[in-house]
Parts: C-alpha cells; sequence; structure tokens
C-alpha cells in the first residue's frame, strides 16, 4: 500500500511542477518621465464622467491616431477601464487579425455616405474626381483642382511656421492629448509647401486636373518624380527612408509625463516555454506598428522633411512630420533608399496617391475613409519594399486586393494583389513580425531585443526570436507529452522496483527452506 501511496505523491509532484501561475504583463521597468495607461487610469477613473469624457476624445480624434478605434473597441476599452482590468489595459486590445475584422464590418453596416460626397455615389471609372472627393481625401494647401499654375521653388516658403493649433486638446484633471514640435518643426513652412506641391502634382494624373507646374532653377517638371531627379540634378541631397514605428493609439500626456498606450494585436505565434500543464502557452502579442516613407531633401533651395503613408484620415498622401514621438515608440529605418531607388519610391507614391483617389470616387461609403478595408499605413510601405526588394516584412496588411481592380492603376493593382494578407488570422511568417519592429535586433539574439522599452515585450521577443533562430519555434513538446512521458517513467520505474523486490523475496524465501 505504501507503494502505490509514493507513487501517487511522485505523479502529483509531476503535476505540480508544471502548473505555474497565469502569466502577469510587468509594469516595469519603465522609460523616463513615462507611466502606463493603466497607472493614469487608476488615479482619474473614479472621477466621475472622466472615463467617457477620454473614450470619447479617443473616438472622435481616431482620424489623428495611426490605430482604427471601431465603436466595438471602444466599447473594449470601456469594460476594461469600468472593470479595473489594468492588466487588459496593458496589453489592449490583444485580439487577433481575425476578431478585429468582425468589428470594422459591424462599423460598415451602420456607416452613412458623408453628404459632402453624396454627388460621387454614382462615379464610375474614368469619370473625372470632384473637388469636394479631392479636398476631403488630399491635402493641395492653395492649390485647385481645377486651375492650372507654376509653383516656383526657387524663393522660400510663405506659409505660416508651426503651431500646436488644433494638435493639443486639454481634457482637465493633468491630462492632454497631443504632442507638440520635434526637431523639424523650424523648418515646418517649407515642408509645408513641399508635401502640398507633391500632392497636387500627383493629383495632375487625375482625370479633369488642370496641370500646376514647378520651377526650379530654370527647370520646370509637372510629375513627383521628375522633381526628385531635378533637385539631385540641382545640388539637393535626396534620401528615402523607410520608417518603422510603434503605433501610439492614445498620445496621452498627464502631469507632464508621456502615457504609454500600444495597440496591441494577437499574432499567433507561440511564445516558446509559456505554456504548462494547465495552461496554454501564451501567443506572442506585440504592439501594432506605424510605417511610412520619408523624404529627407536639403540643399540650395528646399530643406524639407516629410513623409507619405495611407492614414486612418482616409489620405494617402505626403504630410509633415514635425510633432515629436513619445520615446516608447522608438524608430528603425528597415531601408535607406537614394539616387534612383529614391526617385523610384516617388514614382509609386505617387502613384498610390492616384488609386486612393480612385478608390475614393468609386467607393464613398467604404467606413474610416476606407481605412482598413483599402488597407492601414504598413499596405502601401509594403508594396512599395516588395517591389524594389522583392519581399515584404511588415505586419499586419489588411488591404481586400478585390477592391483594387480599377483598370486605370494596373500597376498599383497588381502591387496589392502581391502582399501578404493578415485579415485571416493566420500566423504571419516570423520575419514578418521581427521586421515590423522599430528596433534593430543585436548580434546575441538572447537578448536581440533589450533595445525595446514595453515592459515585459522585450523578453518575449527575445525568447521567440531565439527559437526562430535557432530552427526551434513551433517545435516545442506540448506540456501533456511531457507529462505522459513522466508518468510513463514513473510506472516504468515502479514495475522496476515491484520486480526487484518480488525476486529479492524470492530468495529470501529460497534461503529460508534451506
Amino acid at each position: 500500500m505504501r507503494t502505490f501511496r509514493n507513487l501517487a505523491l511522485l505523479l502529483s509532484m509531476f503535476s505540480l511542477a508544471g502548473c505555474r501561475n497565469k502569466y502577469v504583463a510587468p509594469e516595469a521597468p519603465m522609460p523616463p518621465n513615462t507611466i502606463l495607461l493603466s497607472q493614469m487610469m487608476r488615479e482619474l477613473s473614479a472621477q466621475p464622467g472622466f472615463t467617457e469624457a477620454l473614450l470619447k476624445q479617443i473616438d472622435q480624434g481616431g482620424k489623428k491616431g495611426p490605430a482604427l478605434m471601431t465603436p466595438s473597441l471602444i466599447d473594449e476599452l470601456r469594460k476594461r477601464i469600468l472593470g479595473k482590468d489594468w492588466q487588459g489595459l496593458d496589453r489592449f486590445p490583444g485580439w487577433t487579425m481575425r476578431a478585429i475584422n468582425p468589428t470594422v464590418r459591424v462599423a460598415g453596416n451602420f456607416a452613412g455616405k458623408d453628404e459632402k460626397l453624396e454627388d460621387t455615389a454614382a462615379v464610375h471609372p474614368g469619370s473625372p474626381v470632384t473637388e469636394a472627393e479631392t479636398r476631403q481625401y488630399l491635402d493641395l494647401g492653395s492649390y485647385a483642382l481645377d486651375k492650372a499654375e507654376t509653383v516656383s521653388l526657387d524663393q522660400p516658403s510663405t506659409l505660416s511656421p508651426f503651431t500646436t493649433d488644433g494638435l493639443i486638446t486639454q481634457l482637465g484633471a493633468g491630462v492632454s492629448r497631443g504632442d507638440g514640435p520635434n526637431d523639424l518643426a523650424p523648418e515646418h513652412a517649407e515642408s509645408q509647401r513641399l508635401a502640398d506641391v507633391l500632392n497636387r502634382l500627383a493629383a495632375n494624373k487625375l482625370e479633369g486636373s488642370q496641370t500646376v507646374t514647378v520651377m526650379l532653377q530654370d527647370r520646370k517638371v509637372a510629375d513627383p518624380a521628375v522633381l526628385m531627379e531635378v533637385l539631385r540634378m540641382t545640388g539637393h541631397t535626396v534620401i528615402v527612408d523607410d520608417a518603422r514605428y510603434f503605433a501610439n493609439f492614445a498620445h496621452f500626456h498627464y502631469k507632464g509625463q508621456d502615457v504609454m498606450a500600444p495597440f496591441w494585436v494577437d499574432s499567433g505565434i507561440v511564445v516558446p516555454h509559456s505554456g504548462s500543464l494547465f495552461h496554454r502557452p501564451r501567443h506572442l502579442l506585440i504592439p501594432a506598428a506605424h510605417a511610412e516613407y520619408e523624404w529627407h531633401i536639403h540643399g540650395p533651395k528646399v530643406n524639407a522633411d516629410i513623409s507619405y503613408y495611407f492614414g486612418i484620415d482616409g489620405k494617402s498622401e505626403w504630410r509633415t512630420m514635425d510633432t515629436l514621438d513619445q520615446p516608447w515608440v522608438l524608430k528603425r529605418n528597415a531601408h535607406e533608399y537614394t539616387g534612383a531607388q529614391a526617385v523610384e519610391v516617388t514614382r509609386l507614391a505617387s502613384a498610390l496617391t492616384v488609386a486612393y483617389m480612385h478608390q475614393h470616387a468609386r467607393r464613398p461609403a467604404l467606413p474610416f475613409g476606407g481605412y482598413y478595408a483599402l488597407g492601414v499605413c504598413q499596405d502601401g510601405v509594403s508594396a512599395i519594399e516588395r517591389k524594389l526588394t522583392g519581399h515584404v516584412t511588415m505586419f499586419p496588411n489588411t488591404v481586400d486586393a478585390s477592391l483594387f481592380d480599377d483598370p486605370r492603376d494596373p500597376e498599383v493593382n497588381d502591387m496589392m494583389a502581391n502582399i501578404p494578407k493578415d485579415r485571416s488570422g493566420a500566423a504571419p511568417t516570423p520575419a514578418r513580425i521581427f521586421g515590423s519592429l522599430p528596433a534593430e535586433p543585436a548580434n546575441d539574439p538572447a537578448h536581440a531585443f533589450d533595445a525595446i522599452t514595453i515592459p515585459g515585450l522585450a523578453a518575449d521577443l527575445n525568447v521567440t526570436y531565439a527559437a526562430w533562430k535557432d530552427g526551434t519555434l513551433g517545435k516545442e513538446p506540448s506540456p501533456w507529452l511531457i507529462l505522459l512521458n513522466a508518468a510513463g517513467l514513473c510506472i516504468f520505474t515502479f514495475l522496476l522496483i515491484q520486480r526487484l523486490r518480488m525476486r529479492h523475496k524470492q530468495r529470501a524465501a529460497t534461503q529460508d527452506a534451506s
């Protein structure tokens, strides 16, 4: 009887050895002068009306952020705050792409048409894009679609300098939303003019548009890519960076501190060694990335730094990039293009701008200005990356490529069809996960992403990256298989001991008989 009790005790010990506590995301260490969103809400959620005011600001200000906050996501955020689910808030939402998809579709079912674009509902391929569409989805500054003119870049810009008007909102209780100037802000007037000019040159290819030209040192151009060539010929350096950041969905500041607010996505990739006998292995949650192309142009006449991406405002366009990022979002240039490649990136960005304008004309009722259905910021970057390098290192991509079927845009249609898609929720390749990160991996896989300052993320990334590099990712044995092996070993040992004891008893009996 004692033997069976010992065996049961041994099996229990094996079981308990695999019964780890549920994973709790750490809350430290944090970057200097930065707090978690949960820390801010712990202090403020009890104030009457504050949570709803904050959610309203996120909802109304969604077009200024890189993450799509659908009504379902806003409701989920409300539940976590009111339910004091601080762990859940710090990994918000932590959903797979498959789970996010329905929230966008439901929102689309309730999205009404924009009255300003009501007259475009019957537009067919080949029809001119209206002035209303252009102004809503393409920033042209003072340049009209129906007016031909020549813009001189030989003279300094007369546009206004950088201002925080309209960028920063005070919410009370020491909370503000929005960001101030970065070190590029002093050249805001020049950058804004160049962004407006490139958008307007791209619009030259829209049906019904009058031609705008640019004059630079006696050279006249009417195309964004040709302008890059002329800038190079006139002594300007032209560098285009493929830049990756962590998306900041909130842009909050609290009592002078930055508020860390990533938008977490379930990658579907299992974190090695994260499971136990009674807990399933965790999936790798990663903050959604923001990606853009950044032009750095400096020389005798033009000194400007601008970016291009398709944003949640529905605009595929060039923009200024002179607001300050919070340090935790980091930045990595995945590729740097100069010379002919910089010109080619400009040509492709211009083609995407025109194709998106065609999409807005044909599908004016798409919710969120087509954001998500027509892709997110990563999709256009992925399409150009594949065109120039032959591969894609971005996640997630959300474009419904079937929408890109306009016969006027065959090159863009092909580009969108050939990038990997993540709507189904299938796990992406690890190369795309690690390629999306705003930190370059270190040489030692065990410490590859120590530069990332979001608590707990570097540890998960490091162990997953190391397993990917040594070929063991996804090959970790099931905890239950380990238990079965251990149980089998126990049973074998038990039977062996019993056999030895029987032999011992038989020998003792023989000796007694003799």
